[in-house]
């Protein structure tokens, strides 16, 4: 059996990848890295900066700050998850915000933003024994990944699934309008020049349209076994 893997795990948002990956990690005992949180501590650290305004985003003032920013993962002591730390603070709800998902994207396609996570995202992977999650991480972060899995859904699906996480935590949001972002984001992250959202082409992949997150991670879990 192969130790310390490196589990690529890619796909569109709202298909459940960071939530069926953290629990694939603690099935392996890995580490769970979720690479778009990265990207959406970036995204909130702008808005903080007031680098965006009125969804226009003050590249070169974000590029030249980039290095004062921190970005960690720490275990919370009550729900034994990983949350997402920005310069030392807890951010883990702010970076779920309707605000922060209509402008990751954008922010993501900046090069330097993301030559700069992807350099971080490197480094916490280089001993091996992680599950990552993300958009490029099995083309462009560790192309060399042991096992790579592709996670889509129907975008109407997604929407669904979005949509009924808001209302769980009393978001009021319109269906409309998450549906509107879903179908943005893909656009974005799959046509950005830079890294964009791809199948690899030795990706398993894994439609979980019809699946919940339980069938989901047995799906996964079948694959990455058969692989070990």
């Amino acid at each position: 059996m192969k130790e310390n893997l490196i589990i690529a795990i890619d796909g569109f948002s709202s298909t459940g990848k960071s939530s069926m990956s953290k629990i694939i990690a603690k099935k392996l005992n890995y580490t769970h890295i979720d690479s778009g949180a990265m990207y959406r501590a970036v995204t909130l650290y702008a808005f903080q900066q007031n680098y965006i305004e009125n969804q226009t985003i003050n590249i070169p003032l974000l590029i030249a700050h980039l290095n004062e920013i921190k970005i960690e993962f720490k275990q919370d002591s009550s729900s034994q998850k990983n949350h997402t730390y920005l310069n030392g603070v807890d951010v883990e709800q702010e970076i779920r915000a309707m605000q922060i998902s209509k402008m990751v994207s954008p922010i993501s396609e900046i090069p330097a933003v993301r030559d700069y996570c992807v350099a971080l995202q490197q480094k916490m992977g280089e001993n091996g024994a992680i599950v990552m999650d993300g958009r490029d991480i099995g083309t462009t972060v560790f192309p060399n990944a042991d096992i790579k899995i592709f996670i889509t859904a129907s975008p109407e699906i997604r929407a669904k699934r979005r949509f009924l996480e808001y209302q769980q935590q009393g978001k009021e949001i319109a269906l409309e309008e998450v549906f509107a972002n879903v179908k943005e984001r893909d656009y974005i992250d799959s046509h950005r020049e830079y890294s964009p959202l791809r199948k690899a082409d030795d990706a398993i992949e894994v439609d979980n349209s019809n699946l919940n997150l339980e069938e989901t991670v047995d799906k996964v879990m079948e694959i990455v076994q058969s692989k070990m």
